[in-house]
């Protein structure tokens, strides 16, 4: 049986041991690999002179900072300091061991390798899911053969297909089939061609009733389904005849190789056009993929009929970070559809809708347009999802106060979810001139569903926030301090030491869930939600770890604060601890303002902990506009224009991020 790593996909369930692989065949996979096609396989990566540049995939950025060298074989982020070879990638991008990491790559290109022992069970368990992909890889060549050399197959399957339009490149490029309708044609024939009865039933190919095997798909026309390496772990059937008792689409059921949940339909086909594209078209089903390819846009996925889960989402998020989500012309099933795009945006995703004219569907509309057409109409109505929404509900509003309300608490509600502040901020502003609201009671809603996210998180005690740390002992290393991390200091010192000295003390005020509710804050929660909502984590790497365990620890009442770090079992925590808690600590310069402390300091925490929060957001948005400065730079002369809008727009944005932070903290704090 030939070896197969395992998809990065599934959990490791059993421990294993360590895989030996010869020096030889080590060298022979890291001389094949190619540092920009392995990378390109999960960044969209764009030439600028001899390098690429892309978007970091393992931190939150908006300005390209990940380079990819070809000649030297490496990759740097700027960014974050993470570089490597491709080994190094994988490792880190895929969550590898390094054995795995090279079995990954002598799989992409290959490579055979032969490596030592390991558990039983895990031996038991790669047989299976082995088992169960060479079955179904059976089943497609089955199908597919069917479909084009049976009598039945070509008059009923292939002319459902003609009658759709498809031609045969569209036929052989998904690997279309049919299942014949005699109830156990298929089973049969995996029988008799040695297949075992136990993987018929554990891939949902075959039903066990009374003892006999029966098809699952008898009767239909058959959708493969793959994975990103192209193996296919299900089936998706069409039945042709009508029966009110049988599904219209039936699917694959569960099984060790296929979760619905976390399949995309056609995203083996689409990966390199999304990534050249740089956007993903979201449609719903199997037939709206094909007929987008024959049209000659190749970027489309599916959904397969369900609401789009995490695991789709972050499907698609290794490839681009930007959506276009077409929807046909039932508006009632566009707004039964609304609440679920929250998810997309709260992802950090950039979603686009495109509504189809009324009784069309995406494959429909892709058979009677043509490609430059389809391509035309798309972007003519492509608009943000945000702004779509609030004028679909906007409609539906007319004048009714009541129903105006619920309209203002939906589109605030989407906009609460997205993560960066600029976008919140823009969309905010933008809300306030559909609807001719005040800006400030939209950021004032806003903040208040934006809190009310962050306690479901903590599920009523415990933060969860990504990273999410369980345990002191789970405190990722962080690196050495370099000459931009004293840029901070005074901030980062100034937030722990108030966390530290004031964490519990109830001092602010924000809005609550009734009208004219005020729910107190103390100083630990602002920081937190805060520093959580801006994904800011203090650069010194100390205060980082104290910081990190302020969140995974944060509202466990069977915690002292002040005690469990002054007794932390890192000496450098501790001493820390008892540095910023000893009497008579030296008050930051942040605050000092002619005589500005005739109060205590615990009676001025309302301002304090703003202000220090708010210099250290403007720090740190000058720092990004001197990048961006460094970045307009070094590729001036370049030509590249579009770039340098980007960068330009970027910086006009930062600059009024900026000026809008003491603005913005008035709004949130009554």
């Amino acid at each position: 049986m030939t070896e197969v790593s395992r998809p990065s996909s599934v959990i490791r369930l059993f421990p294993i041991f360590v895989l030996m692989i010869d020096y030889a065949t080590i060298e022979r996979i890291l001389q094949v690999a190619e540092i920009t096609d392995v990378v390109g396989d999960f960044v969209s990566l764009k030439r600028r002179g001899v390098n690429f540049l892309g978007l970091c995939p393992f931190h939150n950025e908006k300005t390209p900072s990940f380079t990819v060298s070809p000649s030297k074989g490496i990759f740097k982020c700027f960014g974050c300091g993470k570089g490597g070879n491709s080994v190094n990638f994988l490792m880190e991008h895929e969550h590898l061991s390094y054995p795995e990491a090279l079995k990954w790559l002598a799989k992409k290109y290959h490579i055979e390798v032969a490596e030592t022992e390991e558990t039983a069970e895990e031996i038991a368990q790669k047989n299976d899911r082995e088992s169960m992909m060479i079955l179904t890889e059976f089943a497609r060549k089955y199908y597919h053969r069917i479909l084009l050399e049976t009598e039945e197959g070509t008059s009923v399957g292939l002319s459902y297909f003609k009658e759709r339009g498809f031609r045969r490149e569209i036929i052989d490029k998904f690997e279309l089939g049919y299942s014949l309708e005699q109830r156990d044609a298929f089973v049969k024939e995996a029988l008799k061609s040695g297949y075992k009865k136990d993987y018929l039933e554990k891939t949902g190919l075959g039903i066990d009733r009374n003892d006999h095997l029966f098809d699952r798909f008898a009767g239909r026309v058959m959708f493969p389904i793959h994975n990103l390496a192209g193996r296919v772990i299900g089936f998706g059937g069409r039945i042709l005849r009508s029966d009110a008792q049988a599904a219209k689409y039936l699917n694959s059921p569960e099984s060790e190789i296929y979760h619905k949940s976390a399949t995309l339909y056609g995203i083996y086909q689409a990966r390199n056009a999304v990534v050249r594209e740089d956007k993903c078209i979201l449609v719903e089903g199997y037939t709206d993929v094909l007929s987008m390819h024959q049209a000659g846009i190749e970027n489309v996925v599916a959904s397969s009929g369900t609401s789009l889960t995490e695991d789709q989402i972050r499907l698609i998020k290794r490839f681009t970070p930007n959506v276009t989500i077409l929807y046909d012309g039932d508006s009632a099933g566009i707004k039964a559809s609304l609440r679920g795009i929250d998810m997309v945006l709260e992802q950090g995703m950039h979603v686009r809708v495109v509504p189809l004219p009324e009784g069309e569907d995406p494959d429909s509309f892709a058979r009677t347009h043509s490609s430059t057409d389809l391509l035309q109409y798309l972007k003519e109505n492509e608009t943000d999802f945000i702004t779509f929404k609030t004028k679909l509900l906007l409609k539906d509003s007319g004048k009714d106060p009541v129903k105006r309300a619920q309209l203002i608490q939906e589109v605030v509600r989407s906009v609460s979810v997205v993560p960066d502040r600029i976008e919140r901020t823009v969309y905010l502003q933008e809300c306030s001139r559909l609807l001719g609201v005040e800006e400030q009671i939209l950021f004032t809603e806003a903040a208040r569903m934006k809190r009310k996210q962050w306690e479901q998180k903590r599920g009523g005690g415990s933060y969860a926030s990504e990273p999410h740390y369980t345990s002191p002992r789970q405190t990722p290393q962080v690196a050495a301090p370099d000459k931009g991390t004293a840029l901070f200091e005074t901030e980062e010192r100034e937030i722990i030491r108030l966390m530290l000295n004031y964490s519990d003390k109830k001092v602010y005020d924000l809005a609550g869930e009734k009208r004219g509710e005020l729910v107190p804050v103390s100083v630990g929660e602002f920081f937190l939600q805060e520093m959580e909502t801006d994904g800011l984590i203090p650069e010194n790497p100390l205060y980082a770890k104290v910081f990190r365990e302020f969140q995974s620890i944060w509202g466990r009442e069977d915690i002292r604060l002040q005690t469990y770090f002054t007794n932390h079992q890192d000496p450098e925590i501790s001493q820390l601890a008892v540095d910023l808690l000893t009497p008579g600590h030296q008050i930051s310069k942040i605050h000092e303002k002619g005589g500005a402390y005739v109060r205590t300091e615990e009676q001025m925490l309302k301002d304090i902990a703003p202000e220090t929060l708010s210099s250290y957001r403007s720090k740190k948005v000058k720092q990004m506009i001197a990048e961006i400065d460094e970045q307009i730079r070094v590729i001036q002369g370049s030509e590249d224009d579009h770039l340098i809008g980007e960068l330009l727009e970027n910086r006009r944005q930062l600059e009024e991020l900026r000026k809008a932070f003491s603005r913005e903290l008035r709004r949130l704090i009554i």
